[in-house]
């Protein structure tokens, strides 16, 4: 090890250069790798918090027209053997939301006017920010629960604020968190479903239902659900499990993330390259020691294992060095989206050790070439 370290000594800052190219390669991989399995956690720690078994019926089409639920829709629902809960909303296409009454009535901002079913943020697992969700006395009159994004396009940050809701002021009683498996309620402003009928001329007929059931049996309710709330055109009704699209999302990322990893070998395979050239050079530099070596009795195994340790010495310093690198870019990167930073140990160790396979294979031919040197030829040099 001594002697192997002493080309690296004697010239240091080819030495780190050359392991800088080494260093970055698997620090590129190990990054790459750590911020997709951060990311893998944060989903799965999402999917365990909201679940997977939430089932969203949407109402379709026949002959051009939207058919609407039953009133009933979810009361069907909940008769589904396994079904937990249900909940429903509906869309109210003719009513508009804004901050005051002066604002152009065509800046609709991409805000929607649901009515909703009281037990709806049981179901769809949302969580109030400020204030209160409604309640029976609320439901009863113009009072609104805004989504996080309505909140944020209107202004609005405290309940007790008024808004510009069907030609008429209605106060804000609270505000949502994001919901992650029902992004619509985000740019939604919610009223009960009697203000809704009594007030703003719905029908009490949903077009959207949100639905909870035992994990087992979520395949079996799936196909239920356009039977049990229309029975004359189960057709019409679109059944989505939203959690599928947050796994479809990780997967494109994990297409994307295998792109950043071939990226980063080929990072490592110029650092290795790096490496084979800083040798040779090595080899050429060193003609006369090889020589005195040789002559003083060292075998051609001798200079073979001098000048490969070399080598192995030059790619595990990058490959440590990469290695912390990658893990410190990682955990960064990790803890500024908010994420549990996840580095797995076999993958720091398995960057170390391609980084000394690819050392030992850049590092084979000038050392081989170093022991075939004659001494005298060296020592004439």
């Amino acid at each position: 090890m001594h002697l192997g370290s002493a080309g690296l000594r004697a010239r240091p800052t080819r030495a780190v250069l050359s392991a800088l190219g080494i260093a970055i390669g698997i620090a590129a991989m190990i990054a790459v790798v750590g911020i997709s399995a951060s990311s893998q956690e944060r989903l799965t720690s999402q999917l365990e918090a909201l679940g997977t078994n939430l089932l969203t019926a949407q109402a379709g089409e026949s002959d051009g027209k939207t058919i609407p639920f039953p009133s009933d829709a979810s009361a069907r629902t909940e008769r589904i053997p396994g079904v937990e809960a249900a909940s429903a909303t509906a869309e109210l296409d003719t009513i508009r939301v804004y901050r005051n009454s002066f604002i152009d009535p065509g800046l609709t901002a991409g805000l929607s006017v649901r009515a909703a079913e009281l037990n709806l943020l049981d179901v769809i697992g949302g969580r109030v920010v400020t204030g209160d969700w409604l309640n029976p006395a609320t439901a009863s009159f113009p009072a609104v629960v805004l989504g996080d994004t309505a909140a944020r396009r209107l202004g609005v940050t405290s309940v007790g604020t008024q808004v510009w809701l069907g030609e008429r002021n209605v106060t804000v009683v609270g505000i949502l968190a994001p919901v992650v498996l029902a992004s619509e309620i985000d740019s939604a402003v919610l009223i009960g479903t009697t203000v809704a009928v009594s007030h703003f001329g719905h029908t009490g007929q949903p077009n959207t239902l949100y639905e909870r059931s035992t994990d087992a049996s979520v395949p079996r309710v799936r196909t239920l659900l356009g039977p049990s709330i229309q029975p004359e055109a189960p057709g019409t009704v679109a059944v989505s499990r939203p959690s599928d699209a947050l796994a479809a999302k990780n997967a494109a990322d994990e297409a994307f993330t295998g792109l950043l990893l071939a990226l980063g070998s080929i990072s490592l395979l110029v650092g290795g390259i790096g490496v084979a050239n800083t040798m040779v050079i090595s080899v050429l530099e060193r003609r006369r020691e090889i020589g005195l070596r040789r002559a003083l009795g060292a075998t051609r195994g001798h200079i073979r294992v001098q000048f490969l340790a070399e080598a192995l010495l030059l790619s595990a310093l990058g490959g440590v060095a990469g290695a912390g690198l990658g893990a410190a870019v990682s955990t960064g990167i990790a803890l500024g989206n908010g994420w549990v930073p996840v580095v797995p140990p076999f993958v720091l160790v398995g960057g170390v050790i391609a980084t000394l396979i690819i050392g030992g294979l850049a590092g084979l031919y000038p050392a081989i070439r170093a022991a075939r040197t004659p001494p005298t030829v060296a020592l004439n040099s």
